[in-house]
């Protein structure tokens, strides 16, 4: 294989969340322009310094990220649209971090953002894919629910996970969010609520489910230098992977695309998984996790129960897991529910995450996961970052 060019002096800054709405009227381009001010306002750059952009959104409407300029009256000189749902925070963090490192940006801002007008999920949901469109909705099913239903009720019945592991996440990721202030779950959440929860799709039930919103996510991508002379905490990456459309041949999804390049994830980064100081993952549905928690390296296939089983998972726990509260208990803003985590992490290795802080946070790995098309998503990327200089 051939071996990775590190990133060496790229850095990350300026963590911003928009707060979260569970409707708007908004548009997705106001949700974008709102992060992208916050991260000018963060980082006391001038609009025209920021010299690249990197998008992320679905409810842009006929606009692309060339259309969002327009709006945002800027000329970057370096622009990326990355339509990878839950993959797409450390996707153009990727993207964003090569362009810095050859030249072909000095600054770029990564954002992500969409508004949830009444109708706007299920206008995404209708035009999702074109696979979709021809080879699932035809047969009656319809939306993620069902999907993820298929996906949680295969891996039940092989591995023998039961709804308690998964309401043990659901409820660490409740008692995470309630010490975040963007959360949109303001409500304990116990064990025996999670139980008696209506069903949505069996086996899945309502707290299994993330809840649409809107809202938007950014941060910065510049040199470490440039970080330094403007004063801002930085994060360095240590390794970073992609894969697309992984595993075809699987009957129904039960492992994901870092299950093929986990060991290059780490030889990259030169730690290992005990290295790692907390995860944030994107969450849609509980059974993703558990997918992760696996083909991340944390434990072997198959043996994601009982690692639920014997770790506790709040910002405290033994295994501090989706900090924030995750989407299943921040909500689901979008395209920048993909960002979520990544955010998260920024916060977490600048020591910026007040309540929500890990103590002594210096690694963390962040994975995404996007774009299900009936029994799979077909998107997956990871990375693992560390603390840089204060």
């Amino acid at each position: 294989m051939t071996q990775r060019t590190p990133y060496s002096d790229v850095v990350l800054v300026c963590p911003v969340t928009i707060p979260y709405e569970r409707f708007s009227e908004h548009s997705a381009h106001r949700w974008l322009g709102t992060a992208l001010k916050e991260l000018i306002a963060q980082s006391g750059l001038k609009k025209n310094e920021i010299d690249g952009v990197c998008v992320s959104s679905f409810t842009l409407g006929s606009d692309t990220a060339v259309g969002l300029m327009q709006h945002f009256q800027m000329s970057p000189r370096w622009l990326d649209h990355i339509p990878m749902g839950g993959a797409s925070g450390v996707v153009a963090m990727r993207r964003a971090a090569r362009a810095v490192q050859c030249g072909d940006a000095t600054v770029v801002a990564c954002i992500a953002g969409d508004t949830n007008q009444r109708e706007s999920f299920k206008n995404t949901v209708s035009a999702f894919s074109r696979f979709s469109q021809d080879a699932v909705y035809p047969y009656g099913a319809a939306g993620p629910n069902g999907s993820f239903a298929l996906l949680t009720d295969y891996y039940m019945q092989h591995y023998g996970a039961t709804r308690e592991d998964f309401g043990k996440l659901c409820v660490a990721q409740r008692d995470n969010a309630l010490r975040n202030p963007h959360a949109l779950m303001k409500k304990p959440l116990d064990l025996e609520q999670y139980m008696a929860a209506r069903p949505i799709a069996g086996p899945i039930h309502l707290f299994d489910c993330v809840m649409p919103c809107a809202g938007a996510e950014g941060y910065l991508v510049m040199r470490r230098e440039q970080a330094e002379q403007l004063n801002l905490p930085y994060v360095e990456i240590l390794g970073t992977i992609e894969r697309h459309n992984a595993f075809p041949e699987d009957p129904v999804q039960y492992r994901g695309g870092w299950a093929m390049d986990i060991d290059d994830l780490y030889h990259m980064a030169q730690v290992t998984a005990s290295d790692i100081d907390f995860l944030e993952t994107y969450d849609d549905y509980p059974v993703i996790n558990v997918l992760q928690f696996e083909d991340l390296g944390f434990c072997a296939k198959g043996a994601g129960p009982q690692f639920i089983r014997d770790n506790t998972f709040t910002i405290d726990g033994s295994f501090p897991f989706n900090t924030s509260g995750g989407q299943l208990s921040v909500g689901q803003a979008g395209a920048a529910g993909g960002y979520l985590g990544l955010v998260q992490a920024l916060r977490q290795l600048t020591h910026c995450a007040a309540e929500t802080q890990v103590k002594n946070a210096t690694v963390g790995m962040v994975s995404g996961f996007g774009m299900i098309n009936y029994d799979r998503g077909i998107c997956t990327a990871a990375a693992i970052l560390k603390r840089g200089h204060a």
